[in-house]
């Protein structure tokens, strides 16, 4: 009986936490590397190099750049738990992400939606991404409120 209370706890805490990340696939950035984006790549993590933080997984494409996430995790974690930072200024919703679409700004990772003919990067850029950061940081804010 204790182990399965134990086992329900940690599934609900896993949730709790998970719910503010963007894991498809499993992974936040669908498994991209989270470090290489500081380094103006775009890199696929391998399973070999994964790790689990507050809840969630991310994979890495080398040792080093795990090693360098598990040193300072929040420096590279995504804003907004890795969901469209467009979305989240301009419409206040969690949207899904091309995880090659992306942004260092002021030592933080955006990622955005690009598809079908929509790039909300370039959206973000021409709209005045500090305005919408700062839309979106509120947002966010209300978002986690009402998980």
């Amino acid at each position: 009986m204790k182990t399965f209370i134990t086992l329900f706890l940690l599934t609900i805490s896993t949730t709790f936490f998970a719910q503010d990340y963007n894991v498809k696939k499993g992974y936040v950035a669908q498994g991209y590397d989270v470090v290489a984006y500081f380094n103006d790549k775009v890199i696929k993590g391998d399973k070999k190099f994964a790790t689990t933080y507050d809840g969630v997984k991310f994979k890495f494409s080398t040792k080093e750049n795990l090693e360098t996430f598990k040193k300072s995790p929040k420096k590279y974690i995504p804003a907004y738990g890795g969901y469209c930072a467009y979305a989240i200024g301009v419409k206040g919703e969690k949207v899904s992400i091309n995880p090659k679409t992306f942004e260092i700004r002021e030592g933080k990772l955006y990622l955005f939606y690009n598809a079908w003919g929509t790039n909300t990067l370039k959206l973000w850029q021409e709209e005045g991404a500090d305005e919408i950061k700062k839309k979106a940081d509120k947002n966010w804010q209300k978002i986690k409120k009402n998980r």
